[in-house]
């Protein structure tokens, strides 16, 4: 079970006690969140072996008929779900090779977990995506390589194509996450200067049946996208990967190797990513285990479940988190004064993935920033909090998962001296809650389905 580690402390924060129980109720609920997108719980409830046959979703797979079973991927829940795995299939699998981050605390016999860096992907990363794709290449027409993927996976399986240094992969994908560009475009230039992404990896495993487990952390959850879609088709092309980078003023930033194999591509020089009708696709079976909704309806019951009158509000959020953390206050401020849209005792919950368009030098996340941003339209608002945070336990470059507020957290911070509104304009959040106390921790999750944002009025 994951746990918010200093949940006593951020309850005891609270200035009252109808705030402490408020921030709580809203804690509790975040827990139960990550706890139901448990990837080794979604994988025991997901795959059902009798016999020799497994069923997966609407797929079922006789294993008998498979020489061998080959395990792959990649992401900050795969190390887990790789765990579950093993339990159910056991000996059956001959060999398998997956990325997860450095720090990752699972344990398997037979696949090996191979450490490597997120967000910003490391030669560890390179080499073991040579592995994957050898693994992968090594299978033949009657073997089963089943592959599990999950978010973080575009930087954990970095593979820069043709001439195209990590360093300057690097820094690509720094500016690209700095730039406010919403995740789904920032996998289409991955997908571009990759040798493995956007369909590479089902191309290099066909003609083998390919078995791809996802646990989504994309909004909408769009295969293309999760992981940047290394066995689906990519609908994208290097024409769009190159608008993306203009869009966000970084073409003629970005490095000359970076634009030739863009250039290159989009005249034909270099080969498009793998397209629908591709018969590499044609034995991929793609079976999405869990994502966002899964978890924000589970904070949603547990709301319920404590006497709340609960709403799930979306499991689509977008747009930039100070802006939504504005928006969200607003909806709080109103549950205060009017009931609407729902009445007291109430929960809100949101789901889906902010971001931000970094301008300060601060360090934070975007659930920390949108938890700062809340903070100074909730002031005076009583026993009413927010907390936000990202279901796999990191924040942007952070080590906090995200953080809370209520309608005291200004008038706290001005007791400390901290300018909230400063603090905000510095993308600082992360150094504003520290101060404060109310940055929440919870170490690796395991898992990865976006982030969540909880709602609590009493």
């Amino acid at each position: 079970m994951n746990q918010i580690k200093n949940k006593p402390l951020l309850v005891e924060n609270g200035k009252t006690e109808l705030t402490k129980k408020t921030r709580k109720l809203a804690l509790q609920s975040l827990e139960a969140a990550v706890n139901a997108v448990d990837p080794k719980r979604l994988l025991h409830s997901k795959l059902v072996l009798e016999k020799s046959r497994l069923q997966v979703g609407n797929f079922s797979f006789d294993l008998e008929k498979f020489r061998n079973i080959y395990v792959v991927g990649g992401g900050k829940a795969s190390g887990s779900m790789a765990e579950a795995l093993e339990e159910l299939l056991g000996k059956r699998i001959r060999t398998g090779f997956v990325n997860v981050p450095y720090g990752s605390k699972h344990k398997t016999r037979v696949v090996k977990l191979h450490e490597a860096s997120h967000p910003v992907p490391d030669q560890a990363g390179v080499e073991g995506t040579q592995q994957i794709i050898g693994t992968a290449q090594h299978a033949e027409e009657d073997d089963l390589v089943i592959c599990l993927i999950s978010g973080g996976g575009s930087s954990l399986m970095p593979l820069p194509r043709d001439t195209i240094s990590l360093e300057d992969k690097r820094q690509l994908t720094s500016a690209l996450l700095k730039s406010g560009a919403k995740i789904n475009e920032v996998n289409i230039v991955r997908k571009h200067v990759s040798g493995f992404k956007g369909g590479w990896l089902a191309k290099k495993a066909y003609p083998a049946t390919v078995l791809n487990l996802v646990l989504s952390d994309v909004v909408g959850d769009p295969l293309a996208s999760i992981a940047s879609g290394p066995t689906v088709p990519d609908p994208s092309t290097f024409a769009d990967a190159q608008r993306v980078l203009e869009k966000y003023d970084l073409w003629e930033k970005t490095a000359s190797s970076v634009r030739k194999v863009l250039s290159e591509g989009i005249k034909g020089i270099i080969e498009e990513t793998p397209k629908a009708g591709d018969p590499a696709f044609e034995k991929v079976y793609n079976v999405i285990i869990g994502n966002n909704r899964s978890a924000s309806n589970a904070a949603v019951a547990y709301l319920k479940s404590e006497g709340l009158n609960a709403l799930l509000l979306t499991a689509a959020l977008e747009g930039e988190a100070k802006n939504v953390g504005a928006v969200f206050a607003s909806l709080a401020s109103k549950v205060v004064s009017s009931g609407n849209p729902v009445p007291r005792p109430a929960g809100i919950v949101a789901g889906g993935e902010t971001t931000v368009t970094v301008t300060g030098a601060g360090l934070g996340g975007r659930n920390q920033e949108l938890a700062l941003a809340a903070a100074l339209k909730l002031k005076g608002a009583g026993a009413c909090v927010l907390a936000s945070l990202s279901t796999d336990g990191v924040d942007g470059p952070t080590d906090a998962a995200g953080a809370i507020v209520d309608g005291d957290t200004l008038e706290r911070a001005a007791q400390l001296g901290l300018d909230a509104d400063k603090f905000l304009a510095e993308n600082n959040s992360y150094r504003f809650f520290s101060k404060l106390g109310d940055l929440i921790f919870t170490g690796q999750t395991g898992t990865n389905v976006n982030d969540i944002s909880v709602i609590v009025v009493l």
